[in-house]
């Protein structure tokens, strides 16, 4: 049975568990503070903070974890993401007081202090920059930092920039982008025991085909055949629409496609407009290349 690493609360853990169940492994837990879980018969979750999932998945305590990309780097850990998994998104990014002068990184003074919870990246960033800084390693709330005067800038995440606009900052320059992503060792796919390998490759396939199928709607139309070239470009689907003849449909041909959802209401329009007739919309919840 593979140990697989999930986040133990946040925003990271509720999307983690949504997708895993949507994927057909659904987290059964004895009860809300388990430490462990069922995924189904191949595998186990194991819920720790989210900072320490690739220390886990490193030592081999588990065989790959979720969490997100900025925790990844920040780590420092030689690991290898099997799939981007599409939530979580946010930015490391340098912000400073509104009211603090500094407008961009040539403004932040050499010396200046620099408070944040992710000091390897940080370190490595103002060195890539040739800046001379001091790094203040905090264990959360860096935004308070620069007004209680324990640093000049801070080095956080953020998603939108509404909290730190909320606590008088402001974002001076992005550092990296991250969402999380779903992570093993080097070469855990290629490795010698072909099970545990496969077994990844497998649940890498489920949690994509999820994500693959989100965002798209599958399309279903009677159409009149003569229009088949213009429906070709309503419908582009995946390599272009499925055309099925009609059990005594006459001039009409049955078509299917996967379009895009936020788009499905003018694709239906223009298909009415070709004389469309008999159109069926349905989720998708697994989409495979």
């Amino acid at each position: 049975m593979l140990k697989i690493a999930l986040p133990n609360k946040g925003r990271l853990a509720e999307e983690a568990r949504l997708l895993f169940g949507d994927a057909g492994l659904e987290v059964r837990a004895t009860g809300e503070r388990a430490l462990t879980a069922s995924l189904g018969g191949e595998f186990q979750a194991l819920f720790v903070r989210a900072q320490d999932i690739p220390e886990f998945v490193a030592d081999g305590a588990a065989d790959a974890g979720v969490t997100g990309f900025d925790l990844v780097s920040e780590s420092g850990r030689a690991l290898e993401t099997l799939t981007d998994l599409e939530f979580g998104r946010c930015r490391l990014v340098v912000a400073s007081r509104d009211d603090g002068g500094v407008a961009e990184l040539d403004d932040i003074p050499a010396g200046a202090r620099v408070a944040t919870v992710y000091p390897r990246l940080t370190e490595q960033f103002f060195a890539g920059r040739g800046l001379t800084v001091e790094v203040v390693p905090v264990s959360g709330a860096a935004e308070i930092a620069p007004h209680i005067g324990i640093a000049d800038v801070i080095v956080d995440i953020t998603s939108t920039g509404s909290t730190l606009k909320v606590n008088g900052l402001r974002e001076v320059e992005t550092i990296m982008e991250s969402s999380a992503r779903l992570i093993a060792a080097p070469g855990a796919l290629a490795a010698v025991d072909r099970d545990r390998a496969r077994s990844l490759e497998e649940l890498t396939a489920a949690l994509s085909s999820v994500l693959r199928a989100r965002g798209k709607r599958y399309l279903m139309a009677n159409v009149p055949r003569a229009v088949l070239p213009q429906v070709t470009r309503v419908l582009p689907g995946l390599n272009g629409p499925t055309v099925i003849d009609i059990l005594n449909g006459g001039a009409h041909v049955a078509v299917h496609a996967v379009v895009p959802a936020k788009t499905v209401y003018r694709t239906i329009a223009e298909l009415k407009a070709l004389g469309a007739e008999g159109i069926l919309v349905t989720r998708i919840e697994r989409l495979m290349p």
